[in-house]
């Protein structure tokens, strides 16, 4: 199972949660980034419906696939 991890860091002047070097909006205060990070770490593992996905790559070929909605990560909030 995967495991994505939710990091808090100054950002712009205030405080971001970041995971896999993406940043969430800037938040004020240190607290208030590890807030909406605990709750999007929540949300992202909350298994959803299976259903398909299409897609186009970088060489604009379309793709087809089943996304299990079960197959959710571990998350993991550090600040």
């Amino acid at each position: 199972m995967q495991l994505v991890t939710y990091r808090i860091v100054e950002h712009d002047g205030g405080f971001a949660y970041t995971v896999d070097g993406v940043f969430s909006e800037t938040y004020p205060s240190h607290g208030q980034a590890l807030r909406a990070a605990q709750a999007a770490a929540r949300e992202q593992s909350v298994s959803g419906e299976t259903t398909g996905i299409r897609y186009e790559d970088a060489d604009g070929q379309w793709h087809d696939e089943i996304a299990d909605g079960h197959d959710r990560p571990v998350t993991d909030v550090e600040g």
